[in-house]
């Protein structure tokens, strides 16, 4: 039986981009603002501090003029090949319910291998393949603009 904290998804992604130039998307506010939030949302208010305990943020801004706001912390941080993330919708979710962001970070040949898994186990199965295609239109962004980089 899995534990429902397990639950969850997992995309595996190349990037056309050395590892190091894809951490900074992943742990500066000026990158991050770019791709998180695919290419309806824009983030507003971004903060990044890519430590262990730091914090990270923002108010995504819909097209429709909906606001949400994110809100987390990093609870792994191994620089250029790890990150774990927390985080919540502060305004909509329960205190003290967050799901998890597992970033996996390998190069090869000059490219860039993410595994990203989503975890936490507070969404129904059908909710997670909701988030699995957001997440995946977050990293469309995430290429796009790691090719303006290059």
């Amino acid at each position: 039986m899995t534990d429902d904290s397990e639950r969850g998804y997992t995309i595996v992604r190349t990037f056309d981009a050395p590892q190091d130039l894809v951490w900074q998307c992943l742990t500066t506010p000026e990158h991050f603002a770019v791709w998180y939030g695919g290419h309806d949302g824009q983030m507003k208010d971004m903060v990044v501090d890519a430590r262990v305990g730091g914090e990270w943020g923002g108010t995504m801004v819909l097209p429709n003029g909906y606001s949400m706001r994110w809100a987390g912390e990093f609870k792994e941080v191994d620089p250029t090949s790890h990150l774990v993330l927390a985080f919540t919708l502060p305004d909509e979710a329960p205190a003290g319910e967050y799901d998890l962001f597992h970033f996996d970070l390998v190069e090869r040949d000059g490219k860039t291998e993410l595994t990203l898994r989503q975890s936490g186990g507070h969404l129904t199965d059908e909710q997670y393949v909701e988030a699995r295609t957001g997440t995946n239109s977050f990293l469309d962004v995430l290429e796009e603009h790691l090719a303006t980089l290059r």
